[in-house]
């Protein structure tokens, strides 16, 4: 189910009595320097009233010597094997919940991972507030100017092939190296946010230009003071 990106009050009424419903609820662990990512997941289910059985598991690591799809896949395998092993260790007398970022529905992985467990689970899914929802609410601007194309995207495909072909505005997930660098900045306005929604929420905008170094300054000391980061950016074409 997805919880928005961070704060409980993002969580919507029907995850809540998903949450309250659920018998178990698989917690992903991701190293110590990821430790509050888990912790905010808990504070979730707390701030829902969840009773449900938490049940960690230790994420897989990706092969990066490995083809990108066929690391992926890999990873997504080692995935479902953890999930699996991890729910064969106690009793499931109900629903068993997943905490999904954002929504499960956008750039997520977790209902592909779900179609390679055996047998297949009946999947329930309970959408939540976007990063790209809470994005443009926190910059208050429109997703789409009038009549324009929209492009969603990666930071990979950004800086493979540059701007989308007919897009007046792009959004970028999953970019871990500002790809918008590689874009010639004439005529470009960024809205950048991190921890979106979080006491920690920070934010940036302005020309391209001007605003893509302070960015990337603001996105490298997040980082280095956290130990992770989560965050995505809109640019539109005057």
């Amino acid at each position: 189910m997805g919880i928005g990106t961070g704060n409980p009050d993002h969580v919507t009424l029907e995850g809540r009595r998903a949450l309250q419903e659920a018998s178990v609820v698989l917690l992903p662990q991701k190293g110590s320097d990821k430790a509050d990512l888990a912790e905010l997941r808990l504070a979730i289910l707390r701030a829902c009233g969840a009773s449900a059985r938490v049940v960690p598991f230790e994420m897989p690591v990706r092969d990066e010597s490995l083809p990108y799809e066929t690391r992926v896949a890999r990873w997504h395998d080692a995935i479902a094997a953890r999930w699996q092993a991890a729910l064969a260790t106690g009793p499931v007398a109900g629903p068993v919940a997943l905490l999904v970022w954002g929504d499960p529905g956008l750039y997520d992985s977790t209902l592909r991972i779900a179609e390679r467990l055996q047998p297949r689970p009946r999947l329930r899914v309970v959408p939540g507030v976007t990063a790209l929802q809470a994005l443009t609410a926190a910059h208050a601007i429109p997703f789409n100017s009038v009549n324009g194309a929209v492009t969603v995207t990666t930071g990979r495909r950004l800086r493979a092939g540059g701007w989308p072909e007919g897009a007046e505005t792009v959004v970028v997930l999953l970019d871990g190296s500002c790809s918008f660098e590689a874009l010639a900045p004439e005529g470009v306005t960024i809205w950048w946010g991190a921890y979106l929604g979080m006491s920690e929420q920070v934010l940036a905008a302005g020309p391209l230009a001007e605003a893509g170094p302070r960015i990337k300054e603001l996105r490298e000391e997040a980082r280095a003071r956290h130990g992770w980061i989560m965050d995505i950016y809109l640019m539109r074409r005057a």
